[in-house]
Formats: structure tokens, sequence, C-alpha cells
């Protein structure tokens, strides 16, 4: 029987209070050298990185800083084109001659959506004709005329599924890998390997002007990382940044002295909570501020760039002249040593966004017309400027749509999480290839089936970064984009 029982009841936690201070007294010493140890620096010499080698940089030093590759890597760059709502993956890029059979047809098919679990539907035949194109022989639907001519630079994968039918956590989880949320890819990628260029940010998000997706800034997150890795968002309407240039009456000189000076507190405020990743973003961000005051109005400035390729961009038609001066301004922000580019096509709710409930053929149409051009257009200018090789690009939303309508009547088609496609071309990826394929009516991957942690093996396989082994340590597991348990690269489309 434990001698506690024998005390007092009236005594601290079953302690006399001499005890209790003796037995705490180690405590407080421990507090007092823990700080001595912290401000000479030693605890951060003593500290790892996630390779469990390389010694991290005391707190002052930029997290941003380029890091080594962990294997070799064909990729330097990412853009992520997100079509937000889901794109109908059998409208688009999965030839279904089946369903031209069956259109208008009940029949017995297994969905799962918006709607709910149904076991039969009204089948809905594609709108467009499809056709191959290239040596590869890829069929592409009459939505996408320009993009199919760089068949042979593009690796489909048919067979994709994810964890949710529903647009906030199916959203999270192909931006993080977690339906909750986490560390966005492009979080993942520059605590990996850092960002080339210091002056301009690592990881850039640029918004439809519709509004952004749902879920919001869950989806650019950096998580339980330290934010100066989240996305920084650049606007998708008018001047991508704001209040670049010093208010009037301010020289750079002054600016300088009034950084160095809130910079000064910052850091002393910052020292007394140690392990603040918010405070220290705080700090580094009006740094990075500075320094984007002298580069950012250089790259963001699109005048620069010839008429024949604005024109190539459809920057000169009021239809494609958005998404056109984001696609353009992505392939500059790359050229420029930005790590990972995401941008954004549809927003706000309803037909503002890919999620075609009710009238499929308008709602396409309308998107589709808009991207279709300057897809294509990134796709060739970065192959002409030989940035291609290294840049690497990734088409697709949250999930696909079901091959029948969600309605009594209209074209329309609910959520399909069971299977759809993307695409990826570039730094990696073997032109002319498909991974994985659907059914007969495209409602559900068969056979080989690749979850979205397996594109995100693949995105960090292209990068150099080992997926299995890029870890952050955090609520006592070494967490991965992958999730715990890892996930392999799609091997049959890398190079």
């Amino acid at each position: 029987m434990s001698d506690h029982l024998d005390r007092p009841d009236n005594t601290f936690c079953g302690r006399t209070r001499r005890e209790f201070l003796w037995q705490a007294g180690g405590a407080f010493t421990s507090v007092a050298l823990a700080d001595v140890l912290l401000r000479d620096g030693f605890l951060q010499k003593q500290a790892v990185a996630f390779d469990g080698v390389t010694p991290l940089a005391a707190p002052s030093a930029n997290p941003l800083a380029a890091k080594p590759a962990m294997l070799p890597g064909k990729a330097k760059s990412v853009i992520f084109i997100f079509c937000y709502g889901g794109p109908s993956h059998v409208d688009t890029f999965d030839y279904k001659p089946e369903l031209y059979k069956h259109d208008g047809k009940t029949i017995a098919v297994k969905t799962k959506g918006r709607g709910g679990d149904r076991n039969e539907g009204r089948v809905v035949g594609p709108k467009w004709k499809f056709r191959q194109y290239g040596g590869s022989g890829a069929w592409v639907s009459d939505l996408f005329p320009h993009v199919a001519t760089c068949v042979d630079d593009i690796a489909f994968i048919k067979s994709m599924y994810a964890d949710s039918p529903i647009h906030g956590s199916a959203m999270l989880m192909m931006n993080s890998g977690k339906l909750l949320g986490g560390p966005a890819m492009g979080s993942w990628v520059n605590y990996g390997l850092g960002t080339v260029n210091q002056n301009l940010p690592g990881f850039v998000v640029m918004l439809d002007s519709a509004g952004g997706p749902i879920s919001g800034a869950k989806n650019w997150s950096s998580g339980y990382m330290p934010a100066i890795y989240q996305g920084t968002v650049l606007r998708g309407d008018g001047p991508p940044i704001l209040d670049l240039a010093n208010p009037e009456g301010r020289s750079d000189a002054m600016q300088r002295s009034l950084l160095d000076r809130v910079k000064m507190w910052n850091t002393r405020h910052a020292m007394l909570r140690s392990g603040n990743s918010e405070l220290e973003s705080r700090i580094e961000s009006y740094e990075l501020a500075y320094r984007m005051q002298s580069t950012a109005p250089e790259a963001v400035e699109l005048a620069q760039e010839s008429k024949e390729t604005k024109e190539l961009y459809g920057c000169d038609d009021a239809r494609t002249e958005e998404f056109g001066n984001k696609l353009l301004l992505a392939r500059r922000l790359v050229e420029r040593g930005v790590r990972f580019v995401q941008v954004y096509s549809g927003g706000g709710h309803n037909d503002e966004s890919w999620d075609a409930h009710g009238d499929l053929k308008r709602n396409h149409e309308f998107h589709a017309g808009r991207t279709d051009k300057p897809i294509a257009a990134l796709l060739k200018d970065l192959k002409r400027r030989g940035l291609l090789d290294e840049t690497l690009v990734i088409w697709g939303g949250e999930f696909g749509r079901q091959p029948t309508a969600e309605y009594a009547e209209g074209t329309g088609r609910d959520h399909n999480s069971y299977g759809f496609t993307m695409w990826m071309a570039g730094g990696g990826i073997k032109g002319g290839t498909c991974a994985g394929y659907t059914d007969e009516l495209g409602s559900t991957g068969v056979d080989e089936r690749f979850h979205v942690k397996h594109l995100h093996a693949t995105v960090l396989a292209c990068m150099g970064l080992d997926p299995n082994h890029l870890t952050y340590f955090y609520a006592g597991l070494d967490q991965k984009l992958v999730g715990v348990e890892g996930a392999e690269p799609i091997r049959q489309i890398m190079v």
C-alpha cells in the first residue's frame, strides 16, 4: 500500500509542503537552465530537421531557404490548375461510348453523391463529341480542342478516387491529404525544398474573380506547420498585389529604418515566446513584403510580355482574358523561382463553379471556354522556353461527376468520388500516357485505382521529395502529406 495514504487528508497532493517544495525545486532550476540554453543557441543546435540528420538553423534563420532535394527529381516548380466544383470526367477526358447508347434510359448503377446512395439512375449521354489526338491517340471531347493538341505531353490518371463526395471535405483532401485539413501540398513542398527566390512567396494562390472555394483559406493553410509555409493569395481581378509602392513621402531608407525598428521589438517579443510560429512568421512576412517591393512589381507586370504571347494565352479575348492573365502570371512566377502556384477556375456557388447539378452543357461550356485556350498556351509556352521539363502542371478538381442525372429532369450530374480523371504534364511526367480506367459508364474506377494520396506521392517524387520520408512531427506522430501509412507514386506515368 502506498505510504501517502497514511498522511492527513489536508496535505497538498498527498505531500507535505516541505516535500512538495523539495521535489518541485528541481523543476524551477531546470526552467532557468532551459532559458539559458535557449538563448545560447544550444537547444537549436540539438534539434534536427525532417530527415533526422540535418541540424536545424536558429529561429532567426529563414525557414524558406533553399534545401537540397532528398531524391533525384525533374521538377523544380508546380502549377496546379484546380477546377473547383468537380468537372465531369465523362464529358472531358474519359470517353465512354456506352453513355451515348443508353442516353435517357434508367439503369442499375451504384452511385453516391450529394443526393446520397442510389442503386439506379437515368443516364445522361455526353453532350459533346470525342475525338482522338496526337501520336498517343488520346480521346478528348470538343470541350477542350486546344488542350487536345497537347495530349502527347500529358499523362491522364483515369481511376482517381477520394474519400468524400462533399465539396468542403473533398477539397481539403485534394489539397492537404486530410478530410479535415492540414498543411497544404504547397506547404509541404516549401517545407521540404524551401524556395529559390527569397524575394517572392514560395507558395502562391490565385482565386477566381467569382470568389474563393468552399472551406476558404484552409485549402492553402500550413496547418500544424509554422505559418511561414502557408499560401499567399494574389488577387484574381485587378492588380495581383496591392500597396507594393511606399506611401508618398516615404523613401526606401525610411521604410528600411521603420522595419528594422519593428523587427527589433518583434524579435524581443518572440524571444519570450519561443516556438510561436505565428510570431516568427509575422516577422519574416514584414521582411518578405519589403523585398517584394523591389521584385514583385516586375514579376506581375504582364505588359512586359509580347503581343504574340498574350494572344497565345487569350489575354486579348474577353472570354479567356482573366484566366489567361493568371496562367501567364503563373508562368512568370515559376520562371522566377516560386515553388508552388495554385490557380483556381471557378468560385462562389452553383454555376460560378464547375458544380453542374442543373444544366451541365451551359456550365461546362462556360468554364471550359474560359480555360481551354490558356491551359494549352501554358503548356506550349513552358515547352518552347525549356521550362516544361522542370515545371509540373496538374489539372483536376476535388472529384468527378456521375454518369446519371441527379434530378428527374435535366442534364445535371451529382458528385462522383468513386472514379474521376486528373492529368499531369511536365517535370518528371511521361507524356502521351494513361494510368487506370473506369467502368464502361465511368461510375467507378476499376482494376488500377489511385487514391488522392497516390497523386500527392507522385507530385512529391517528381519534385525530388520522398513521400514516405518527408515528415513533420506533430501530435505524437511523424505526419506525412500521404498519411502516416504512406503511399507510392504512380510510376507508370513517370519518366
